[in-house]
């Protein structure tokens, strides 16, 4: 009987140190402080961090494991990017832009599984290696000209349609990219990470893969100033 409970502990132990990270409690903020159109009340969160700093703790003490899919890496680093910045944020509010803070992307303030991380790290070192340039329309950096926070967690089961719409939202957003058939004035995210998106005409089929107004592949390309105030 004691071998049995040994064993049986053990099991669970390996199941809960495996499973995949559970994101409830982010969405939980995302629904109470983020609107439809992705302003977050930063103000109101401030007075309320409790289901934050508890979702960052999860982060902090149940990293990726090698067991974990593609798929649920992708959305505990992404939902990572987002709160870490969100946290970052409320620790300097009030603030007009997150480009006011000292060093914003690249301070290390992150602590996950024993490590100490930045912003750069996730995005640079970690997401976009996977090779999703879709990522670029998931992490956002707290400004007006990032893409809209979604107001729920990116979950691994749904995440390639999370992923799809972020992509599609974004790119027809007509504050962040101006569409023509023979024109277009897109965002300097594909300016600034251009070695993550299809290049010639194969980056028009990329942008009409999602962009409700099809643009002819001989389409003038320029690039939108960057607003970097704050998304409240």
């Amino acid at each position: 009987m004691k071998r049995l409970l040994i064993y049986s502990f053990l099991i669970y132990s390996w199941i809960a140190n495996t499973q995949a990270m559970d994101h409830s409690k982010w969405t939980e903020v995302l629904q109470s402080y983020v609107t439809d159109n992705g302003a977050v009340n930063y103000r109101g969160l401030q007075n309320n961090r409790a289901v934050l700093n508890a979702y960052l703790n999860d982060l902090s003490s149940n990293t990726p494991k090698n067991n974990w899919s593609i798929s649920e890496k992708k959305a505990y680093w992404i939902n990572a990017y987002n709160a870490y910045t969100i946290q970052l944020v409320l620790d300097n509010y009030p603030t007009k832009s997150i480009k006011d803070l000292k060093n914003p992307w690249g301070q290390k303030f992150i602590n996950i599984g024993g490590k100490t991380l930045s912003l750069n790290t996730i995005e640079h070192e970690i997401l976009r290696p996977m090779g999703d340039s879709r990522i670029h329309f998931a992490i956002v950096c707290a400004s007006e000209s990032c893409p809209k926070l979604l107001n729920c967690a990116f979950e691994s089961e749904s995440l390639d349609i999370q992923l799809d719409q972020a992509a599609h939202e974004f790119i027809n957003d007509s504050t962040k990219n101006s569409i023509t058939p023979s024109k277009i004035t897109i965002s300097k995210i594909f300016k600034c990470f251009k070695s993550d998106f299809p290049k010639g005409d194969d980056f028009i089929d990329y942008l009409n893969t999602y962009s409700t107004v099809q643009i002819s592949p001989e389409a003038k390309i320029n690039h939108q100033n960057y607003n970097w105030s704050l998304n409240e």
